[in-house]
């Protein structure tokens, strides 16, 4: 018997894993990837949003729990757990030195569209180098890694785990523990499960993470009596090129040039504003958007001048010398791409272009308005780059308290299960996204899982 079974492969696994260690427990970490493709979305990450009180030597300035608290309040529109989210954001002050304590290392920061030189550490060889590091250090520990172990099943008594059932290779395997740690995602990549609440657009839905996320875990948490939190429709999703693989894409398939342009759908109509706010904070909405619309797929149009702006696709652009030509090669009505274009010029007001700030580059009288940013596209030639919603992961998951301890349906904490990472991000984000918070939520509360497994163990 373990004295913490660690169901997951990511980030918040890792962190739970390395923190029961450190904690006097023996760990077991069951991942249903095969090890080449061990780590979840982790994979894909390439950085972490962590309070800070001053600039580092791979952050430019102070990031304070303050103003965490108030991008975070901002993007979900309220719809957070505030209790526990102040907690996360408290306990995030310490995960930058922990975390690199377990051997990750951080780049020099990052400018440019991201803006995110002073909020986010980025990971030096992004998220598979960041998954190395904690995986060396948790095997170094003494910590058991299986991999291809799907669990399947598990004994759960009155909110008491004693067993799981685990998938590995053509057996099933009993594999008993004092404490269940479950760090196992979300249900992103089951697409039935995702047309039960969006229908038949959920067909159109690209999965820009792993294929392995099918919420296994999470319904069998839930069957058992977990309390299940957050909108089963909400996630965060953003909008990623429309040519990319079903499953798996990851991070080289998102677009950042939403604010450089305009978005039209297949009828070449606009149907948001472009330039609402800064991109780290707006990103996450318009998988959203794009999934609202006919046959979920939308364009992002520019033009020459905003052209090396932005981290661009693996795909390259569609390219026109016209705005007609551009139509023609997209399948779009070209009158209607040709008006729409007009309208949007005509309506550009001219300011000082500032892609670092809330510039005062807007449009007047047209509906939907674009607030900063705006240019008219006159410069040829044009662009596009055809878009559907790339869903990261989903924010349906169970309810944690303080010691991300599962709470049951009666309101009670389970008396040995925890949770970590996407599994239990509802708490936390209701609805809405910015970015590196994912990073924030796996690693705050795995450590802390695994600190408090380890306790509930030994007692």
């Amino acid at each position: 018997m373990y004295d913490a079974l660690i169901v997951g492969g990511g980030n918040a696994a890792m962190c739970a894993a390395i923190s029961a260690r450190r904690g006097g427990a023996s760990v077991l970490v069951l991942e249903a990837a095969p090890k080449f493709y061990r780590g979840g979305n982790t994979r894909h990450t390439r950085n972490m949003r962590c309070a800070h009180d001053s600039a580092t030597e791979t952050l430019t300035g102070p990031y304070t729990e303050a103003e965490f608290w108030t991008d975070l309040h901002q993007v979900t529109g309220g719809q957070t757990d505030e209790e526990l989210a102040k907690h996360m954001i408290a306990e995030s002050k310490e995960m930058l030195g922990w975390i690199v304590e377990q051997g990750v290392r951080f780049q020099p920061s990052l400018g440019g569209t991201l803006s995110l030189g002073r909020t986010n550490s980025f990971f030096l060889g992004g998220g598979r180098a960041m998954l190395n590091a904690l995986y060396r250090t948790a095997e170094s520990l003494g910590v058991e890694v299986l991999y291809d172990a799907e669990v399947v099943g598990a004994d759960i008594r009155d909110g008491m785990f004693l067993a799981a059932s685990v998938k590995h290779g053509s057996k099933i395997k009993r594999i008993r523990a004092k404490t269940l740690v479950a760090a196992a995602g979300g249900f992103e990549a089951n697409i039935d499960w995702l047309k039960q609440y969006w229908g038949d657009p959920a067909d159109n839905f690209l999965i820009r993470g792993t294929p392995y996320n099918r919420g296994t875990v999470l319904r069998i948490l839930l069957d058992a009596g977990a309390h299940p939190v957050g909108d089963p429709t909400q996630c965060h999703a953003v909008a990623i090129d429309a040519r990319a693989p079903k499953f798996d894409g990851g991070i080289i398939t998102r677009l950042d040039c939403v604010v450089f342009g305009i978005v039209v759908n297949k009828h070449a109509q606009r149907f948001d504003d472009e330039g609402a706010d800064f991109w780290p904070k707006r990103y996450a909405v318009w998988g959203r958007l794009v999934a609202a619309q006919p046959d979920q797929i939308a364009y992002i149009v520019f033009d020459k001048s905003a052209s090396t702006l932005f981290m661009p696709s693996l795909f390259p652009a569609i390219e026109g010398q016209t705005i007609a030509e551009l139509a023609a090669k997209l399948g779009l009505d070209t009158a209607a791409l040709e008006q729409t274009v007009a309208r949007f010029n005509a309506a550009v007001r001219p300011g000082t272009f500032d892609s670092t700030v809330l510039d005062d580059c807007r449009t007047e009288g047209l509906v939907p308005p674009k607030s900063h940013w705006a240019r008219a596209l006159a410069t040829p030639p044009f662009y596009a780059y055809p878009v559907r919603p790339g869903i990261t992961f989903t924010y349906l998951g169970t309810k944690v308290d303080k010691t991300a301890r599962i709470l049951m349906q009666d309101g009670k904490p389970s008396a040995n299960m925890f949770a970590a990472g996407e599994i239990m991000a509802g708490n936390v984000l209701g609805k809405g996204y910015a970015a590196g918070i994912g990073m924030t939520i796996g690693s705050v509360f795995g450590r802390i899982a695994g600190r408090e497994a380890a306790k509930r163990a030994s007692n």
